[in-house]
């Protein structure tokens, strides 16, 4: 039997409403489901079975989208942001698009990262939509040498480097001047941010080999999905590689990459 769980912030006061209406809705429907904030409780009552539903924008979704992927979940992104690139459900389609869920699901798998510090003792981080290399200080910029498997490429100064999944390449890819990738192909894209005197163009790898970024002359910050899960040396490096799990994406054709860009960016308004 499938666990309805809807996520979202515990300040998010429109999420937690909605949440609550749907919660009775699906009663109503005989399908009982539960809430749980993400910034606060564990999630051990969360397993394989569980149908994650978030409520929110797109920071909202990448969250529930961490927490589904630990537990091998599917999740539903329902949109309560102003941007919603990531997501497809309108908040009034909640119920219905729950129980057409639980019905015949449409489920694409999307290439998560695996985000490993060398020298660290944790375990690898995830991130569905990008792991980026950055300046620890305002006006100083990062040095960071980059490698695909054995091949060293090139060396980047600049605000930053990022290494972005195609789920990812319409967010800080994409602003960084990167280009859009159809979510269905296997492939890593690497893109500088704010190049100083070198190539400002990305690079797209398959996302079977490994991406190694090194620290030069400089300390850098490591963050994933916007949150930072450390600081490399000088010297030191991060890999990326391709998680072995996907994140499992319940969708419907909104989600199309099209209908994403003509909505999220208004025909040429964005």
């Amino acid at each position: 039997m499938t666990n309805i769980l809807f996520t979202a912030f515990s300040n998010r006061t429109d999420a937690l409403e909605l949440a609550k209406e749907a919660v009775v809705g699906l009663r109503d429907l005989g399908i009982e489901s539960s809430t749980h904030f993400l910034d606060q409780g564990d999630s051990s009552h969360i397993d394989a079975a569980t149908l994650v539903v978030s409520l929110g924008g797109d920071g909202t979704f990448l969250r529930s989208a961490r927490l589904a992927h630990e537990h091998d979940a599917m999740v539903l992104p329902v949109n309560l942001g102003t941007m919603g690139f990531l997501l497809d459900v309108p908040s009034d389609q909640i119920v219905a698009s729950v129980k057409e869920s639980l019905g015949s699901a449409r489920v694409v798998e999307r290439l998560a990262l695996a985000i490993s510090i060398e020298g660290s003792s944790s375990a690898s981080d995830f991130a569905l939509n990008d792991v980026v290399i950055e300046r620890q200080r305002v006006g100083h910029m990062v040095r960071v040498r980059t490698y695909v498997g054995d091949d060293e490429y090139l060396t980047y100064s600049a605000d930053g480097v990022l290494v972005s999944t195609p789920t990812g390449s319409t967010g800080y890819n994409f602003s960084a001047g990167g280009p859009v990738v159809d979510a269905s192909l296997s492939v890593m894209i690497i893109t500088p941010i704010a190049p100083h005197f070198t190539i400002d163009r990305s690079i797209v790898v398959d996302a079977d080999k490994t991406v190694r970024l090194v620290a030069h002359k400089k300390p850098a910050a490591v963050v994933a999905d916007g949150t930072e899960i450390g600081v490399i040396e000088p010297g030191q490096a991060v890999l990326v590689q391709k998680s072995p799990t996907p994140v499992k994406v319940v969708s419907s054709g909104a989600f199309e990459l099209g209908v994403r860009l003509r909505q999220s960016l208004r025909e040429g308004h964005a």
